[in-house]
This record gives C-alpha cells, structure tokens and sequence, in this order.
C-alpha cells in the first residue's frame, strides 16, 4: 500500500515536470525577445552603472600589438565582479571593427539535450537594447543538419551568451547574432557544428566574427588550476583542436565551454588560419583573494 502511494507520488511530480517543459518551451518559442534574465545578477541591470562598468574594464585591458585580422575570440563567460576583467581584453581588440553577424557558441549548463540548439527568436534584450538575432543564418543552420533543432528552454536560462552582449554592444556597431548552444561536447558534435557553418559560411558575405564562451577549470586551488589551465592555453596557442580533445579527455585540462573552444578551432583549421594569442590569463582567486577553489578565465583572439 505504502509503496503505491509513493508510485503515485513519483508519477505525479513526473507528469507536472513534462508539462511544464512543454508549457515553457512553448512560451519561449512563441516569445519575440529573449529578456535579460541574468541583469541585476551577473551584470548590473541599470544602464549607466553597466556602461561604466564595461568602459572601465575595457580602458583597463594593455593590448598588446595585434597584427593580423581577428576572425574569432575565446572569453569567459563568469559574473563581471570575476571574469569582465579578462573578457574586455578580447572586446578591446575588436572595438570598432565592422562585423555585421557574431556566430556564439557556447555550453548549455542547465539544460540536458543531445546535439545542438539555435535560437531563433527575434532578438537578445539587455540594459543596452535589443540585439537581433540573424533568424535567417539560424534557420538554415537547422535546415543543414538532423543534429541541429532549436530547444527553446535551453536558452531560457542560460548565462553563457548573455553576459558577452553587452560587451558586444559597447565595441561594436550594428551587427546581428547567432546564439548556439551544445547540448554535447564530443568530437563528433563540434565537427558536425564546424562543418555546417563552414558549408554556411563559405556562400556567405557578411563579415561574421566567431565567438568560443568558456571559462576554465573549476574549484580547483589557486596552482592546480594554473597548471590546469596553462595546458589548455598551450593547445590553445598551437591551434591544434585534436590535441586539445586528448589534453581534455585525458584530465590534463578543463574548460566547461569546451566544445565551443573545440569549434572554433576546428573551423579555423579548415580555414587555414594558424595564429592565435591569448591576451590574459587570470582567475577568481586573482580577484576575492581566496585561493582554495577558484575558476579560470581567459581571453584570446584567432587572426589571420
């Protein structure tokens, strides 16, 4: 008798979570906008306190010289008290260039799903405005692969793409955006990504800037996650997306964008392009001073 009533119980709480996945996919899909779910949170909600946070990160970042054209960034996607610091640096080397499409990937952290997802509602809402989404790049991405759909719950709440927008708005003009999410983070996946938009991007004209949003290794202390990261930042340098896969697999590295990373340089090998520089390395303990589990982050750029 006991055990029917918790059989009850347990179907129950299941069927209500069923229905509401397909009630809030549905709102989500139906709704234009995506809102600014992470504002107040992650970033501040007020415009003038974001501006000027995001215009003192950037006039704080030292670029080194950058010869070459940037055609992809790499930025960490924490809270801006943690990681904005190192993400303006990448920012900082695109201000002002004239990328009409941003392509962003990056790792679904609270939705489970196998392959990929693009958003295609009409646009990204932050402090800043509204920033639209290229439905029709989205949409033939979709239409090129049975891996790609788009899951809209998975970008109900997720903070990875968000916190890059304002950063985005602040550098650069009048641009749209392709928001991506992997579900999965294999080889086999991020293949499948590098090579629809490849397919995508070689009949394409508009001058599109690839966006890898990743942190690194997580809550290790302060010299293990150096050691960690340091590897990934090697790979990262040698552009060799294979090895880093291995390093990865392997433990020797982390990074929760993985995949993201993964695309990019798969692409960028495709396309011949070699040269990489990471322009700041850091983590958490470099900002609280608590140096017992700590985040990596970095910022690089991708040239040719």
């Amino acid at each position: 008798m006991l055990q029917g009533v918790f059989i009850m119980f347990y179907l129950k709480k299941f069927l209500f979570c069923v229905i509401f996945l397909i009630f809030i996919n549905r709102v989500y899909a139906m709704s234009g906008i995506r809102p600014d779910m992470f504002a107040g949170k992650w970033y501040p909600s007020n415009k003038e306190e974001l501006y000027d946070m995001v215009n003192k990160f950037l006039s704080q970042a030292k670029l080194p010289y950058i010869k070459g054209k940037i055609k992809a960034i790499i930025v960490p996607h924490a809270g801006y008290m943690f990681s904005g610091a190192v993400a303006a640096y990448a920012f900082k080397a695109i201000k002002g260039e004239d990328f009409t499409r941003v392509i962003m990937i990056g790792p679904s952290h609270r939705s489970y799903f196998q392959g990929i997802s693009v958003n295609i509602q009409e646009g990204y809402k932050t402090p800043f405005g509204i920033v639209p989404v290229d439905r029709d790049f989205g949409e033939k991405l979709i239409k090129s692969s049975p891996m790609i759909g788009y899951i809209p719950v998975a970008h109900s709440y997720e903070h990875c793409l968000e916190v890059e927008l304002p950063f985005l708005q602040t550098v650069l003009k009048k641009f749209k955006i392709v928001p991506i999410l992997l579900g999965q983070q294999d080889m086999g996946t991020c293949k499948e990504l590098a090579r629809c938009l490849l397919r995508l991007l070689k009949k394409d004209k508009e001058k599109t800037l690839i966006l890898a949003s990743s942190d690194l290794s997580h809550y290790h202390s302060y010299d293990e996650a150096v050691r960690l990261d340091h590897v990934l930042i090697d790979d990262v340098k040698e552009m060799d997306p294979y090895k880093l896969y291995k390093d990865l697999v392997w433990k020797r590295c982390e990074a929760c964008g993985k995949g993201a990373i993964l695309t990019l340089l798969l692409i960028a090998r495709e396309l011949g392009i070699t040269k990489s520089i990471v322009l700041k390395y850091a983590n958490s303990g470099d900002v609280t001073g608590y140096h017992m589990r700590v985040v990596g982050y970095m910022s690089a750029v991708i040239l040719k």
